[in-house]
């Protein structure tokens, strides 16, 4: 606390303390005269609290509390409740320094509480970011532990090998780091040393005894192996004390479940389990949290079970209001899986999504076929999905070579035409932007060749430049997508940026607009002038631009209205019939001339005329969605 202590002045009547030339007076509190304003007064100045620092003090009692008891999910709560959540990368850092310059127990202690934090209360990114706050301050860390480069060397080794921190991090970390530094060594010898060698993971995960630390798999077997000796003898006292003893509170949801799968297992068994659960829940031993995670967890995997057990969903439905009564499980439960039931279905159905649509897009990069991409996509039935679609696509072509960046802008335009909305293209680009901090952790350059497929998209009019400001509005503030956004936006404001854009990836598989414009009319032009249709339908198949092929319609009936020659519907049949040009092709090309008949009206007298001709042979061919037909009356 700051005080300035002033002097007051003198008596009264007087000048006061400034013209006395003595030393000071004194008062005599006695004195008739006295009076209380003339004793000397203090100005007392506040000091300004900075709440990181607050943050920084409150953390250490946190970890000095964890090392004592090693309970993890009491220093998750105690975390949570302090708020400031903003300051997590803080909280590694003096987590992990603290835990340096104690014994083995703590450092790996210090590991276990990152590994129970990670994601439920620290952010992902807030976890790299303490890292690195580490790494920059490991010079002054030196100064005071010894081996400070090695022992945080095996802190961001266990990170990467606890799956907390990803391995491109290091490569990440590096490009910010002086070389000289001491934390660019402790990469160094996190890669070289510990991330390197045979078994790796296993010589870190035990390189600090493992005193706090045993595997998940571990646990569970030490957890099957109580519950079943319970059932054996029925002595819930001594079974709350074997669980007490695991020392994994923060994995006591793992109790719950495994005793109620058990208790479905062996029917006889079920009144121990529950009479288990609640003196366990009563006793405080398994929190209310860890019980609702618990039967959550086996509400997850009851499909599963049941295969084993086909009474499993039933068994578990009667339970749950059992264990409400008891007041061994919170109510809400019922409320909460109902909602997670859903998003369960949700997620189940988006991750099987995923997994089909990698195999989709490997076999596209191999073969090269859209319409059989296409059709596929068809199949799975999913269209609801699609942005998500176009965020695999272009993350796995960033992670490959310049033809399969080139083959996905081409399916990018080839499925706006066929299959995507654009705002399926939109949300797809918005969730690409979002996770970008991420992609660049495992894709070196990510934010430049996103910038150029987005640019590639406005340029193959998939986008428009509006729809750009679109995306942009739809990112969360801050967003490191905005950058890339921002520079999208540059590439195709630069000077012949069309041609440049188009190239881009080296025209891996495609080539410019124009070119394709020009072949098509070339070969049209020789169809009209006496060429063979199953040669024309070749050079159209050799164009390897199905995405493209309504320029073909376009063109094709151009030409029969300029030229007069209505064998150019010959060709067109001909290629409907093979399957060469789908009914959405055949349409937009359709949609295409009916949007430019006013201009071709200057030019050719009848057009309009010849257009409702060639409109009313399609749609008995049946060439034509029916959609298009009734829009052309409804326009008429």
């Amino acid at each position: 606390m700051h005080v300035i202590a002033i002097n007051g002045g003198g008596g009264k009547g007087t000048w006061g303390k400034l013209l006395d030339t003595e030393g000071e007076s004194h008062i005599d509190r006695n004195d008739p005269n006295y009076d209380s304003g003339e004793e000397p007064y203090q100005l007392v100045g506040a000091t300004i609290s900075d709440p990181l620092d607050e943050y920084k003090k409150a953390v250490v009692s946190i970890i000095e509390e964890y090392f004592s008891t090693g309970d993890v999910e009491v220093a998750a709560s105690d975390l949570r409740e302090l708020g400031s959540s903003q300051y997590h990368p803080y909280f590694i850092k003096r987590l992990v320094s603290i835990a340096m310059d104690r014994h083995d127990k703590e450092k790996e202690m210090a590991s276990v509480l990152l590994s129970g934090l990670y994601a439920v209360v620290i952010s992902p990114s807030q976890i790299r970011d303490g890292f690195v706050i580490l790494l920059e301050s490991a010079d002054d860390l030196a100064v005071d532990i010894l081996d400070a480069v090695d022992i945080l060397a095996l802190f961001v080794a266990r990170a990467v090998v606890d799956d907390i921190l990803p391995p491109a991090f290091l490569t990440r970390a590096k490009k910010t780091l002086p070389e000289s530094s001491k934390g660019f060594q402790v990469l160094q010898t996190a890669e070289k040393s510990y991330l390197s060698a045979p078994h790796h993971a296993e010589l870190v995960e035990r390189r600090w005894g493992g005193s706090t630390h045993i595997t998940v798999e571990e646990v569970k077997k030490k957890i099957a192996d109580l519950l079943r000796e319970y059932v054996e003898n029925g002595d819930a006292f001594e079974a709350c004390r074997c669980i007490r003893e695991l020392g994994v509170s923060f994995f006591h949801h793992e109790v719950v479940k495994r005793a109620l799968i058990l208790g479905m297992e062996i029917q006889s068994a079920e009144p121990h389990i529950l009479k288990l659960l609640k003196e366990a829940s009563e006793e405080g031993l398994i929190s209310s949290s860890q019980m609702m995670k618990g039967f959550a967890r086996l509400t997850e995997s009851l499909d599963d079970l049941a295969l084993d057990i086909p009474s499993a969903k039933s068994l578990f439905q009667s339970l749950v209001p059992k264990a409400i009564a008891e007041g061994w499980l919170d109510a809400s439960f019922l409320k909460s899986s109902t909602e997670d039931g859903q998003v369960l279905a949700e997620g189940k159905k988006l991750g099987q999504y995923k997994e089909e649509v990698v195999t989709i897009i490997h076999e596209y990069f191999l073969s090269d076929d859209i319409p059989e991409l296409i059709r596929s996509l068809e199949d799975l039935g999913m269209p609801e999905f699609n942005p998500v679609f176009l965020k695999k696509l272009i993350t796995l072509a960033m992670d490959r070579k310049n033809r399969e960046k080139e083959m996905a802008s081409v399916l990018l335009s080839a499925l706006h035409i066929e299959i995507f909305s654009t705002e399926d293209i939109v949300t797809g680009f918005v969730m690409l932007l979002e996770s970008a901090e991420d992609t660049a952790l495992d894709i070196l350059d990510a934010s430049n060749e996103l910038a150029l497929f987005l640019a590639r998209a406005v340029i193959d009019d998939v986008l428009v430049p509006l729809n750009l400001e679109e995306i942009s509005s739809k990112l969360p503030p801050n967003c490191s997508g905005s950058e890339t956004l921002h520079m999208a936006r540059s590439l195709i404001a630069a000077r012949h940026a069309g041609e440049r854009i188009l190239r881009c990836w080296g025209g891996g598989t495609g080539w410019a607009v124009e070119d394709a414009k020009d072949k098509i009319q070339k070969l049209l032009e020789e169809y009209e002038s006496g060429g063979v249709v199953s040669e024309a339908c070749q050079c159209i198949r050799d164009l390897g631009m199905p995405f493209f092929n309504h320029e073909v319609v376009k063109k094709s009936l151009v030409m029969a209205m300029e030229k007069k020659n209505d064998r150019m519907l010959d060709l067109l049949e001909e290629c409907f019939n093979e399957g060469l040009i789908t009914i959405n092709q055949m349409t937009k090309g359709f949609t295409r001339i009916k949007d430019g008949l006013d201009d071709l009206a200057l030019d050719i007298p009848n057009a309009e005329e010849k257009f409702s001709f060639y409109l009313d042979y399609a749609s008995k061919k049946g060439w034509l969605q029916a959609s298009f037909g009734s829009s052309v009356a409804a326009a008429t």
